[in-house]
């Protein structure tokens, strides 16, 4: 699951960087972002299910907060 946080931030991290670098052609900049970004999106829904999986299987399970005393 961290590996995958990870990955979204450097996806969103990418994307930023391609929003800023002036020299590029716009147009492949603009795609980049979007392709970026797209990625971002699609690792976040990915890791979301493999979270709903892991407490379906029993591998993690809720806590709660803790209540003081």
């Amino acid at each position: 699951m961290v590996v995958m946080l990870l990955l979204v931030l450097l996806a969103l991290g990418s994307a930023g960087l391609f929003m800023l670098r002036k020299g590029a052609d716009k147009g492949t900049r603009d795609k980049r972002m979007a392709r970026a970004l797209a990625l971002r999106v699609g690792l976040s829904i990915a890791l979301f299910l493999f979270i709903l999986l892991a407490w379906h299987q029993g591998w993690i399970q809720p806590r709660g907060l803790p209540m003081g005393r």
